[in-house]
């Protein structure tokens, strides 16, 4: 169980927690379970990225956290299973669209009643909680079962930008880095290593939003970014660099040590990826595109 408690004066969340028994105490890494934007897109052309949508685990102190929920969640659910119960682990959303919260439903873990999972995210553009929203795709007739069959412990914080969630030693900052989405960024601190997850960056955003992009990003050890394309239909290969230019921008501005790229467009197949990461490898060279699988040390 959680000691859970908010003060509204310092503007944070502090939570005592247990650990994951998949973590091990001191190690801080990245592991991507789902890396395609907008539609999850299986098929023989996208096999070596991937293509589930996002979800990201970060082992951190002995913690588990889990950033968004897509489809690569049910992935890493599948895994946890092989794992000794019970499991205590942290979700955060960065929106509640449906490619960040679609693998929310065949979370395994999630059915099992030791089990434990804290669940982050700020309210959506029409008002509704991310609670509300988990809640309302699982009602029929989108899904056969509703939020209430899942026998673990769901217990559901509501942020609002600039509020931190501290873990012990692990300190989580969010910022609104998209307003028209209700998007918000996230970055992680651990000691002195820090890594930033922030996942919906469009071309040429404002000022107010660049400076709370670069503020939150600034100087971290690892930097996860989306693409940047035009949804859902106009998108065209014809100028690759702008599916990356923004955020090797915002990489460079804020001092990044290394940049991966995730989110890639559902139309972008395996060979393309291979071109756009040897482009953008030679504007900032310590970049990465995001793989199903690919596992990063921050230390």
């Amino acid at each position: 169980m959680s000691n859970f408690e908010m003060s509204g004066s310092q503007n944070y969340i502090t939570e005592k927690s247990t650990n994951l028994q998949s973590s091990l105490a001191g190690e801080f890494q990245v592991q991507f379970w789902g890396v395609r934007g907008l539609i999850a897109t299986p098929s023989k052309n996208t096999s070596r990225y991937g293509g589930n949508t996002p979800c990201v685990e970060i082992r951190v102190a002995g913690k588990n956290l889990i950033f968004d929920g897509g489809t690569g969640l049910r992935i890493l659910g599948k895994t946890w299973q092989q794992l000794q119960q019970p499991l205590e682990a942290h979700l955060f959303f960065t929106n509640c669209q449906s490619n960040r919260i679609q693998g929310f439903p065949f979370f395994a873990p999630a059915f099992i009643a030791d089990n434990s999972f804290h669940i982050y995210g700020t309210a959506a553009s029409n008002g509704a909680s991310i609670k509300q929203c988990l809640y309302d795709q699982m009602l029929q007739p989108h899904f056969p079962y509703p939020l209430q069959v899942m026998q673990s412990e769901l217990q559901f914080y509501n942020l609002t930008p600039d509020k931190e969630v501290k873990l012990d030693d692990v300190i989580i900052t969010t910022s609104l880095i998209n307003n028209t989405q209700r998007s918000i960024g996230y970055r992680v601190t651990w000691q002195q290593y820090s890594l930033a997850y922030i996942t919906d960056l469009y071309p040429s955003p404002d000022e107010v939003e660049r400076e709370r992009i670069l503020e939150l990003i600034k100087g971290v050890d690892l930097l996860i970014a989306n693409a940047t394309y035009i949804p859902p239909t106009a998108h065209n290969h014809d100028s690759p660099d702008l599916l990356w230019q923004t955020a090797v921008n915002v990489a460079d501005s804020a001092e990044v040590q290394r940049l991966v790229i995730s989110h890639h467009h559902p139309d972008d197949h395996d060979d393309f990826l291979d071109q756009v990461q040897s482009e953008v490898q030679c504007v900032f060279p310590k970049t990465l595109l995001a793989s199903e699988g690919l596992i990063l040390p921050v230390v």
